[in-house]
C-alpha cells in the first residue's frame, strides 16, 4: 500500500488514496502504522476517499487506531495530497463534522501554505470551566490560561484534564496557553486519541483563536492565522492558516508482527 507521510506545523499524518476502496483498516493495524518505533510513526492517518458531492472524503484516525472527530492540519494536510493528486487548488471535502473548504495558497511540490475553511462555532457553546474556556471547534477543547507555557508539565496536567469525565464525559483536548509580549498567543496541546503532547492542533489553534480574540497563534512546530468574524450568536468565516510539508512517500508491506 503507497502511502505519503505529511506534516501541519509538525502535527504528523500518514495519508492514503483510498478512492478506490481497497484500504479496509482494522484499530490494530491503524495504531501500529502510526506508532513510532514499529510503524511508519503519525499523529494519526487518514484516507482520501471518493464522494458523489465533492472533490474527496477525508476519514481521520487517531493514532490509536481509532476513527477521530474533524483535525484541522489533518484537513489541510490532506488538502495540500488532494492537490498533488491533480484534484486542484480550490477543494470541497466532507468531514466528520461536515463541508470543507480549503485553498492551496502557495505550494512548491514539497512544502506550502494551505488555508482552510472551519465550520462555524455558536457562541453558546462557549462555556466558562474552572478559569479556562470549554467548546468545540470540530473537536471538543479545553483552552487554560497558564504562567510559564515553555517549562509547563503538558502531558501531565493534560492527561489530568483529559481524565476529568465530570466536566467532559467524551474526554478532551487540552490547549495550554499563554500570551507573548508580542500579542500572539503561544499555545501547547495534549490530544486524546494520541494521549501526549503533539506540536501542532488545527482544531485547538482555533479554538484559542475564538476564546482569546487573537489572529495570530504560535504552536510548538509553527505558526498559524486565524481568521474569523464575531457576531451575536456565533462565530463565522473560519479559516485557519499554516503550513505545510510532503515529508516522505513509502509503501506499507506488512501489518503482522
Amino acid at each position: 500500500m503507497e502511502f505519503y507521510k505529511f506534516d501541519g506545523a509538525g502535527n504528523d499524518f500518514v495519508v492514503v488514496d483510498n478512492r478506490q476502496g481497497s484500504f479496509v483498516p482494522t484499530v490494530e493495524e491503524v495504531a501500529l502504522i502510526c506508532h513510532r518505533r514499529f510503524g511508519v510513526g503519525a499523529d494519526g492517518l487518514m484516507t482520501l476517499e471518493r464522494s458523489a458531492d465533492y472533490d474527496f472524503e477525508m476519514r481521520y484516525y487517531n493514532s490509536d487506531g481509532r476513527l477521530g472527530s474533524m483535525c484541522g492540519n489533518g484537513g489541510r494536510c490532506i488538502a495540500a495530497f488532494a492537490h498533488l493528486l491533480g484534484l486542484g487548488r480550490e477543494l470541497r471535502f466532507e468531514a466528520f463534522d461536515g463541508l470543507h473548504s480549503a485553498v492551496i495558497d502557495r505550494w512548491d511540490g514539497h512544502r506550502g501554505v494551505v488555508s482552510l475553511g472551519m465550520r462555524e462555532v455558536p457562541r453558546s457553546g462557549v462555556r466558562a470551566v474552572e478559569g479556562g474556556w470549554a467548546l468545540d471547534t470540530g473537536s471538543p477543547h479545553f483552552v487554560l490560561p497558564v504562567d510559564a507555557l515553555d517549562r509547563f508539565d503538558v502531558v501531565g496536567e493534560g492527561r489530568r484534564w483529559r481524565q476529568r469525565a465530570d466536566l467532559f464525559p467524551e474526554g478532551v483536548n487540552v490547549d495550554f496557553v499563554e500570551r507573548r509580549a508580542d500579542g500572539a498567543m503561544a499555545v501547547r496541546t495534549y490530544e486524546r486519541g494520541v494521549e501526549d503532547e503533539t506540536w501542532a492542533c488545527g482544531t485547538g489553534v482555533t479554538a484559542v483563536a475564538l476564546v482569546t480574540g487573537a489572529r495570530a497563534i504560535v504552536a510548538r512546530g509553527g505558526d498559524f492565522h486565524v481568521d474569523f468574524a464575531t457576531e451575536e450568536d456565533r462565530f463565522s468565516h473560519i479559516t485557519l492558516c499554516g503550513p505545510v510539508s510532503l515529508n516522505f512517500i513509502g509503501q506499507w508491506t506488512s501489518s503482522a508482527r
